[in-house]
């Protein structure tokens, strides 16, 4: 069975979780010979990177894997970084273009063997993951947001995770003493058994003093973990905040794309919590094996998976083949990108996460809503 045809469309939306910011994903329409299709996607985010993607797909990766087995996802991917040694094998706009394909690829060969992605990956090792809502709140005041918080776990998550340096009026990350008093709030208004997690973010940009003080104070509050207090390259700062605060995990990882980058991070022994998904490190192939080096580091993963229904579907049976698993991040507040484009949108059932049903990632796609959302550059 032959890859008849790929086809790439970038995505713009309005992300209803980020103050309705403009957002991009980069979706591929990978169909074989006999007519099957399969779907993937990457984060690209921003306009000039989802341009970027979708021309190095269109003139460039889909060329290298049109016409080759279908079957062969390997030998595509490796093609694949082959054909991108000058302008990104080692991560960036290439990996997420590898990314949507290599997904795609994988998503098409479960359907032609009727196997599930955790089948073809040697099956699941969990049926389930607890489900977190992974937030940016809208409210201004801190009691206000300690509110908003809570209702998701009134709703059934098991965890929060909320966003510091945001759009909006949260103000997060900027005051530590503010800081600090969200996260008492928070506390006392979720109770002590709900998961809470506080992901930092690249815009707050602290340096370690302010880190280990904020971590510090906040450690009393049981957090689940610290995220991204750092620049991803500043391993020697997170190596001093987890021997500083040893009761506090930290993780990071968000803004790697390959093998390479997780095994510097993980000699480092910088992170107890990695953050990885398929849709910008090297696809399913290349997630796969970041899960399998993390297991031997004995350091756990979190499929930071927030951009559409494809990607979280991938990401999903991912997790539930990991050894180190963790949680499973979902998007509170309905999302059309989550929402509207497939059939079958991930859901928590009673605070726990599990896999779409159906073939490949199972991801049942809406091919109205992926042209209604497609932009030409």
């Amino acid at each position: 069975m032959q890859i008849k045809k790929i086809e790439a469309f970038p995505l713009e939306y309005l992300e209803s979780n980020d103050n309705f910011s403009t957002r991009y994903v980069v979706v591929v329409r990978a169909e074989a010979s006999d007519g099957t299709v399969g779907w993937g996607e990457c984060i690209a985010l921003f306009r000039e990177a989802a341009a970027s993607v979708t021309a190095l797909i269109r003139h460039g990766l889909a060329d290298e894997v049109t016409g080759r087995d279908a079957y062969e996802t390997q030998a595509c991917w490796e093609a694949m970084r082959d054909r991108a040694w000058w302008y990104g094998n080692v991560g960036g706009i290439a990996a997420f273009a590898i990314s949507a394909i290599d997904m795609a690829l994988w998503d098409l060969k479960g359907k032609l063997t009727k196997q599930t992605l955790s089948q073809m990956l040697g099956g699941a090792l969990t049926d389930r993951l607890p489900a977190c809502a992974s937030s940016h709140p809208k409210a201004s005041t801190v009691d206000g947001m300690a509110e908003e918080l809570a209702g998701h776990i009134a709703a059934g998550y098991q965890l929060v995770k909320v966003g510091f340096g945001k759009k909006g009026e949260a103000n997060l990350g900027v005051d530590e003493d503010r800081d600090v008093a969200f996260v008492r709030t928070v506390r006392a208004a979720i109770g002590e058994k709900a998961g809470f997690i506080v992901d930092v973010g690249a815009k707050c940009r602290w340096d370690i003093p302010r880190a280990v003080s904020t971590a510090r104070k906040m450690a009393q509050y049981n957090l689940t973990w610290i995220e991204d207090p750092f620049h991803p390259d500043n391993l020697d700062a997170y190596q001093h905040l987890r021997a500083a605060v040893p009761e506090m995990r930290v993780a990071f990882g968000e803004r790697f794309f390959n093998l390479h980058d997780y095994k510097r991070l993980l000699d480092a022994r910088a992170a107890d919590v990695i953050l990885v998904d398929p849709g910008r490190a090297e696809g399913v192939t290349g997630m796969s094996r970041i899960i399998q080096l993390a297991a031997q580091y004995n350091v756990a993963l979190d499929a930071h998976s927030w951009s559409s229904a494809i990607n979280t579907a991938a990401s999903v049976h991912l997790s539930l083949c990991a050894p180190r698993r963790t949680i499973f991040e979902l998007k509170p507040t309905p999302s059309s990108m989550h929402h509207e484009l497939v059939r079958n949108p991930v859901a928590q059932v009673d605070g726990w996460i599990s896999a779409p049903e159906g073939y490949g990632i199972g991801a049942d796609v809406i091919e109205e809503t992926v042209h209604r959302h497609t932009v030409v550059f």
